[in-house]
């Protein structure tokens, strides 16, 4: 095996990204504290073709050199927005259609493996804060609250890891 160059990878660029088919999902990140798993969300964001990622309350928001150094790139090819409240932001999106995932340890939460995508529904998923998680009154209004199941000795994955493992089950759902 020989490692494919970067033109063997036939990327994008980002006019191309703006105007390609996006995957129904809008990422959003409920007061996450680092700047550097804000990047690493615009990545995987990218990653995904995802619509959007939404800002919310404390999140920094680009122009920012930590989300830069982590998105390397990314910010300019993912929409995205800032709110000052995650369920203002999420009031909006349900009122667009979306269904609102919390990912969050929660009684009553779905293990991720377990949940089903609806390939006609659009989704929103929500992050939270590295030390808080998802506020409990996102978690109140949200229509589900998945959990990734977790067989070691810590009780949580550290935000960006949580995104890219939650984005790649949805996006598998999604794409078949």
């Amino acid at each position: 095996m020989k490692k494919k160059s970067l033109q063997a990878l036939n990327r994008l660029t980002v006019d191309e990204f703006k105007q390609t088919k996006k995957v129904p999902i809008i990422l959003v990140l409920d007061n996450v504290r680092s700047a550097l798993n804000v990047g690493s969300a615009f990545r995987t964001a990218d990653a995904f073709a995802l619509e959007e990622i939404t800002l919310c309350g404390i999140t920094a928001t680009p122009p920012h050199r930590e989300i830069l150094k982590t998105a390397i790139g990314a910010t300019q090819s993912v929409n995205w927005q800032h709110a000052e409240n995650t369920l203002e932001a999420i009031k909006k999106h349900r009122e667009n259609g979306y269904t609102i995932l919390s990912i969050e340890q929660a009684e009553g939460s779905t293990a991720l493996p377990d949940f089903k995508v609806d390939p006609t529904q659009k989704y929103v998923v929500i992050l939270g804060n590295e030390v808080k998680g998802v506020a409990q009154n996102v978690v109140d209004q949200s229509d589900y609250c998945i959990e990734i199941p977790q067989f070691g000795t810590k009780h949580s994955l550290n935000v960006s890891v949580c995104a890219g493992v939650v984005i790649w089950e949805l996006f598998k759902q999604l794409k078949h």
